[in-house]
């Protein structure tokens, strides 16, 4: 069996019997929440601080990296927009659920133990850099789009206030445990600041439970959301997350000339689903969230294949 293959097999096997544990009721309802807050909040941040403070990057500068991976979450988002507005007839704000629904990958939940799987710690360190910038890059994205669409809606009249905008932006991304967990591994990268054994055994233990409990508690949270209708809309988003978006990926590696390795985690990182955060989000917004609901749901499942596909493809590219 390819390693991409058994990777897949493990990966989407946690995932299902975190699903099946909630499902069923092997589980208490608020163990799932707690098992998501404790990774959010401690086991991922963790994990980033660790690995950002301590991995070698000897990889190269992520500029390349950035621009290939964000140029294909952009112009994904700008296709979803176009799609669920043109194609179904929905309003600015839907477009901006949809556009999230399509271009924010489930980078920390499913990306971290999947890439770790597949390409081990410099897979993670790689993958890192990404997701280094993705949550303050799609928050500010969704912020100002949506400012946007309520004014494109007629929801609200007038300008903006970009001082209420700018702190309101600050206090969600500084609040943000993963976030958190990234300024503090930088901190410690770039001064040379020295953690006492015990500590970093510490670290390192709550850290390396973090991949196994995503993909759990990833599973038992799918299982409060499922297809919630807008099946036609949410499938549109889902074939441009799943198929659009990794093939503009690896067409814009190829066409920049990222390295092998780089371009492969691009690739990989781009074919996953959508996560929960475009729900929670869209919940935020007060718009779409059966649209999100039902593509996060549908995505994960179909993922399972698709990824594969994707891997496969980039490995014979590359």
């Amino acid at each position: 069996m390819p390693l991409f293959a058994e990777t897949i097999l493990v990966v989407f096997s946690l995932i299902a019997i975190g699903y099946g544990s909630a499902r069923f009721r092997l589980i208490k309802p608020e163990t799932g929440d707690g098992l998501s807050d404790f990774v959010f909040t401690i086991a991922v941040p963790l994990l980033l601080f660790r690995t950002i403070s301590t991995a070698s990057f000897d990889h190269g500068a992520p500029w390349a990296l950035w621009a290939v991976y964000f140029s294909a979450v952009f112009m994904t988002w700008g296709f979803a927009h176009l799609t669920i507005r043109a194609g179904f007839g929905r309003d600015a704000r839907s477009g901006v659920v949809a556009g999230l629904s399509a271009g924010f990958g489930n980078l920390v939940l499913l990306g971290i133990p999947f890439v770790t799987g597949l390409y081990g710690e410099a897979g993670l360190a790689v993958l890192s850099q990404i997701v280094s910038i993705h949550m303050p890059v799609m928050m500010a994205a969704s912020m100002l789009l949506y400012e946007w669409a309520l004014r494109r809606d007629g929801a609200v009249t007038g300008s903006a206030n970009p001082t209420a905008l700018m702190l309101q932006f600050l206090r969600q991304l500084f609040s943000n445990p993963l976030i958190i967990g990234i300024l503090a591994g930088v901190l410690v990268r770039y001064t040379g600041l020295w953690l006492p054994v015990v500590v970093d055994r510490v670290i390192a233990s709550l850290a390396g439970v973090a991949g196994t409990l995503a993909l759990f508690s990833m599973g038992a949270s799918l299982a409060g959301y499922g297809i919630r209708g807008q099946v036609k809309q949410a499938l549109s988003m889902v074939s441009l997350k799943l198929v659009l978006m990794p093939a503009l990926a690896l067409g814009l590696a190829m066409l920049t000339g990222l390295p092998e390795f780089q371009a492969k985690i691009a690739v990989a990182a781009a074919s996953l689903p959508a996560g929960v955060n475009s729900w929670l989000i869209a919940s935020q917004l007060n718009t779409g969230q059966r649209l999100a609901s039902t593509s996060l749901s549908l995505g994960t499942a179909l993922s399972a294949v698709t990824t594969g596909v994707w891997l496969f493809i980039a490995d014979l590219l590359l």
